[in-house]
């Protein structure tokens, strides 16, 4: 039996209502396969009474495994919900894959994380943290160094129940801290990052930083560089820098000419004109190469297509089973000024298979074989057929 993926989209404002009906509709495109996983995001009203949804999605689904998170806006069958109430269910049926689902969570004593799945020989992981029980970037360093090179997929809950608590979603419960995830065995992911911003200027090596601060680029002060870039760049990618700077990090160097998958891409986080140094949100070491970013929807739009190409050229004779996407809660309307951007790229680049996702308050996913948290992007996790 091939690997089979269906989802549901349901605006319905009764919670147990419209998860039956998103439900009831990834369960159709399983044809008769039992549901091994569902993965179920959820807003507006359904985070007045999250127990009620689950329990729609039991009753319609009955999945082996269930993970999912409340979200400020979904996506799903080509249709990007960013305000309002809806529910969206991705169910899969992964014939022999391995699927164990987890809840992590950080210790007060100490901090440290318990519960990380043990991930050797693991195809993927997909993790979605609650961003204020849980410490995401320690976790995926906790996480490379279990298993160098096995991606993690996911996004940040971006909504949290009427009365505050945290939304994630473990089996028949709402899970009030950590994180929750998945990890897959012998089913193959294809990871992808799509950055939401486009390199301006030339590229730099740092040849003086310390922790997260860049004290010279090229042997002058990282400020005065900064500066002579912006004042020689067109008046257009100005007009773009102008609107917030970011700097894009090169993570595995040496390679004759970078692209925009290249990148780590982080904010500018303050300047010190007195010493020339800059400070990124993200620890920095000599040698490294940077080139200055500019969010830019026009940039982000070729990005997301031809990531999502060359992900479907991968495949080769195979077809893409299914997607879930994690898109920036920075995205959307607000971004590309059209509705349903992100949505409509996956239903076209992966020939309309079944795809999910939601607006996430930060994304992770693999850069250059290592697992980061984003902003502004489009991480997405593609099943193979």
């Amino acid at each position: 039996m091939a690997v089979r993926i269906g989802s549901g989209v349901s605006t319905q404002p009764d919670a147990r209502v419209g998860a039956i009906e998103a439900a009831g509709a990834a369960r159709e495109a399983l044809q008769g396969a039992p549901a091994d996983l569902a993965v179920v995001f959820a807003s507006g009203t359904h985070l007045a009474a999250p127990e009620a949804t689950l329990e729609g999605v039991k009753e319609a689904l009955m999945p082996r495994h269930l993970v999912g998170c409340g979200a400020g806006g979904v996506l799903g069958a080509g249709r990007e919900l960013e305000e309002g109430t809806a529910a969206v269910v991705w169910a899969a049926a992964l014939q022999e894959a391995q699927v164990a689902t987890f809840h992590a969570r950080a210790t007060s004593e100490d901090g440290a994380i318990e519960g990380l799945p043990d991930l050797p020989n693991g195809s993927a992981t997909i993790l979605l943290p609650d961003p204020y029980s849980f410490p995401t970037d320690r976790a995926l360093a906790e996480l490379r160094d279990l298993a160098p090179g096995v991606p993690v997929i996911g996004g940040i809950s971006s909504a949290r129940t009427l009365d505050g608590s945290s939304a994630l979603f473990l089996g028949e419960e709402v899970v009030s801290s950590g994180a929750v995830g998945i990890r897959l065995g012998g089913v193959e992911v294809l990871p992808c990052v799509s950055q939401g911003a486009a390199p301006v200027g030339p590229e730099l090596t740092i040849t003086s930083a310390d922790g997260h601060l860049i004290h010279e680029l090229a042997g002058v002060p990282a400020l005065t560089k900064v500066r002579e870039v912006v004042a020689t760049l067109p008046s257009h990618e100005r007009a773009l820098v102008a609107q917030g700077l970011l700097v894009g990090i090169v993570i595995e160097g040496g390679k004759p000419e970078y692209s925009q998958g290249d990148f780590l891409v982080r904010g500018m986080l303050g300047a010190d004109p007195s010493t020339g140094a800059i400070a990124v949100g993200a620890s920095i070491e000599p040698g490294q190469v940077i080139q200055l970013h500019a969010r830019d929807a026009e940039s982000a739009d070729r990005d997301l297509n031809e990531a999502l190409g060359l992900r479907r050229a991968a495949l080769g004779d195979r077809r893409a089973a299914g997607a879930l996407c994690f898109t920036c809660n920075g995205r959307g309307r607000d971004m590309f000024g059209v509705p349903d951007h992100d949505a409509r790229a996956l239903e076209s680049r992966l020939d309309g298979a079944p795809a999910a996702g939601f607006f996430a308050a930060g994304e992770i996913g693999p850069v250059g074989g290592e697992n980061f948290l984003h902003g502004f992007t489009a991480t997405v996790a593609i099943f193979a057929s």
